[in-house]
């Protein structure tokens, strides 16, 4: 449709704002015309009066995916594929995302659920580079349980591919740090004593109310923030043994071994009792089931949380913290009392943590006139991790300096932090994109307060 014709109907708009079909007109005329941007703004008009229409959310989920804003969109269509019997261009749309953001599995999911609703949604082009453009033409589960199980057999009732050994003997650590080590995080270090530390400190008390030493807490926020030092130290300020978990220790590829080790790891942690029990990346190993179309990862997702509910065998004594990038990918039964009924947002340090952060990287290292308290203003959001990587460019710029010049080793000043800072920026700015989108259209029970909290007070 031509300019004119559009601008006929901003002007007729105008006259009828409250006209509604008037206005979805004006929205499906301009996405047409690929002015996606201004589509979106009519769209979001059009929901504010109906904020449950699957169908408006959808097309405001395409307005944004076409002008780039992927995130947005991935949030919106998150909630409409999550419901029973969504519509089938909503899941097209959502494999196309989850195909950009490198979910295979996901994706093909999706494309196929979209398939059955209705046939007619067929892409060529999505078919091809999913490869499901036949019954046989992708790999699938089923198509796992046809493969030649010549090498199966099975232990305790459950089949397994493959000979190898799925126990798992894990390294329990003692750690030597404590919350004294930990800069800033006053707010979660009181979460932690209140959740972990005091129960073992003061047993009889719980006792006498009924309440169990253990349970979790989940800790999410932008990477490189501290999660893993913060449950690290937590084992430490308590004197208990410590048993980190990466998804590498607990995922296999045949077929009931992830679950054994997973029951392994708790068996570990009880013998360790006291222990704090740490997965990292927990999104990997506790992904939504709504996410899932069955098979082994519905199963690990049912041992885990049959393990945390201590079902079969008591967890007095174990503590669980998890750390996670991503919370809005985990399954909401993790979040039931007895589970991980604390979910903490653990943000970049505070002006004050950065301050000690640098001291403490710098440490031991040649350097004049630093005035830490500065730097610390000048790096608001940046993580620990960006901390570190900006006083790598300021060594390795004056390792060249000092090669260059041939003298003595040349020190770090204050100058080379800042023009150090000037060249890496925040690594968690595109984390608050996406969780910030999350906590506008998808924060059911208040999960991301925090997060919106936490970006109203730094603008």
């Amino acid at each position: 449709m031509s300019s004119d014709a559009i601008e006929a109907l901003r002007a007729a708009l105008e006259f009828s704002p409250d006209n509604r079909p008037l206005r979805r007109h004006l929205a499906d005329t301009l996405f047409a015309a690929t002015h996606y941007a201004e589509a979106a703004e009519q769209y979001r008009v059009l929901l504010d009066a109906t904020p449950g229409d699957a169908a408006l959310k959808t097309r405001l989920a395409d307005a944004y995916y076409q002008c780039g804003r992927v995130g947005e969109a991935a949030v919106i269509l998150e909630s409409i594929v999550a419901v029973s019997n969504p519509p089938g261009d909503a899941l097209v749309l959502y494999a196309r995302i989850c195909l950009s953001e490198g979910r295979i599995p996901d994706a093909v999911a999706r494309y196929k659920q979209a398939l059955e609703t209705d046939p007619r949604l067929a892409d060529e082009e999505l078919s091809d580079r999913l490869g499901v453009q036949s019954p046989r033409g992708s790999y699938s589960e089923e198509d796992a349980d046809d493969r030649d199980d010549s090498r199966s057999e099975v232990v305790d009732g459950r089949v397994r591919e493959g000979r190898g050994d799925s126990g798992f003997v894990g390294e329990v650590e003692r750690p030597a740090i404590g919350f004294s080590d930990v800069g800033g995080m006053a707010d979660l270090k009181e979460e932690v004593r209140v959740k972990i530390i005091y129960p073992l400190e003061n047993p009889e008390i719980y006792a006498a109310y009924g309440k169990p030493i253990g349970g979790g807490i989940m800790m999410y926020g932008p990477p490189g923030c501290g999660k893993t030092y913060l449950a690290r130290a937590t084992a430490g300020e308590i004197s208990a043994s410590f048993i980190s978990i990466g998804i590498n220790d607990v995922l296999d590829m045949w077929i009931g071994s992830s679950e054994r080790k997973l029951h392994d790891v708790f068996v570990q942690a009880r013998r360790q009792a006291p222990c704090v029990l740490f997965f990292d990346e927990v999104d990997a190993l506790g992904g939504r089931r709504s996410d899932m179309q069955g098979g082994t990862q519905r199963q690990l997702i049912n041992q885990f949380l049959a393990e945390m509910d201590g079902a079969e065998h008591s967890n007095e004594g174990v503590l669980v913290l998890a750390a996670t990038n991503a919370p809005w990918h985990v399954d909401a039964a993790f979040r039931r009392p007895g589970r991980f009924d604390r979910v903490l947002f653990v943000p970049p340090p505070d002006h004050q943590a950065r301050a000690e952060v640098l001291r403490i990287h710098c440490a031991g290292k040649p350097t004049k006139d630093i005035d830490f308290e500065y730097l610390a203003s000048k790096t608001e959001r940046y993580s620990g991790a960006d901390l570190q990587a900006v006083l790598d460019v300021a060594i390795e710029a004056k390792l060249s300096e000092s090669i260059r010049k041939g003298g003595p080793p040349q020190p770090i000043t204050g100058k080379d932090l800042l023009a150090a800072a000037k060249k890496h920026r925040p690594t968690t700015q595109e984390w608050f994109a996406s969780a910030r989108n999350y906590a506008l259209y998808a924060n059911d029970g208040g999960l991301y307060d925090d997060v919106l909290r936490y970006l109203d007070k730094k603008g």
